[in-house]
């Protein structure tokens, strides 16, 4: 029988075994072949969650980027703002100190000053509303309120129908280099009215800054009401 020849059972051994390393090849292939598709996929995904990184970095360095731009670009405003505002501040302190200098002219004309100082005293005494008065003045200034004294008293009486004595301080003056104008006490220096002439500047100055400041530098375009 075949079978039983050995050159046959060769050959089929042959075979089989040509058989068994054939599809041993085909599942090393195969093997081979997911793996390989398994790295690809785990390559492709590796990299792609990479890429997300650098996108998702390079995102967020923008927006800080853009953030610190902005804020800078705040801060630079800001700082001309208030650049502009102090020079603003600088033009008007400048313009009530040459106005306040200005005063000396005001005081060196006897007759205008007198009548300044007549109208200071007379407001004076209608706030106070006192008997007695004590006025402090410049040294130099002296003659002149002891002259303005007389008719100031005289208006007072008229407009009140009160009388008031007005006794001028010559222990205590003013100084010098001060503006002009008066200082006012009454009941032992408790109530005080500060009637000097750079006071009063002072006061006008505040009440009519909107004023000054549309005169200066036109008017504010931001403003909703006007003074």
């Amino acid at each position: 029988m075949a079978a039983s020849d050995p050159t046959y059972v060769q050959k089929q051994i042959q075979h089989m075994l040509a058989f068994i390393e054939q599809e041993a090849h085909e599942k090393a292939d195969e093997i081979d072949s997911k793996a390989e598709e398994e790295f690809n996929l785990s390559k492709g995904s590796l990299v792609t969650e990479a890429r997300q990184k650098i996108m998702d970095e390079i995102e967020k360095r923008r927006r800080q980027i853009e953030l610190e731009r902005k804020i800078q670009g705040s801060k630079m405003l800001n700082n001309c703002r208030l650049k502009v505002l102090r020079e603003k501040e600088d033009r008007i302190d400048l313009l009530i100190e040459e106005t306040r200098h200005k005063l000396s002219f005001v005081t060196a004309r006897a007759d205008q000053y007198r009548e300044i100082l007549e109208k200071l005293l007379l407001q004076g005494l209608l706030q106070l509303i006192e008997e007695n008065v004590l006025v402090r003045c410049r040294k130099a200034d002296v003659p002149l309120l002891e002259k303005a004294k007389i008719t100031v008293a005289q208006q007072y009486t008229q407009l009140t129908n009160k009388k008031c004595a007005i006794d001028i301080d010559k222990n205590n003056f003013l100084s010098d280099r001060s503006g002009g104008g008066m200082e006012l006490y009454a009941r032992r220096n408790r109530i005080f009215i500060d009637n000097t002439l750079e006071k009063r500047l002072e006061q006008v100055s505040t009440q009519m800054m909107p004023q000054i400041r549309k005169q200066l530098f036109g008017a504010n375009a931001n403003r909703r009401f006007k003074d």
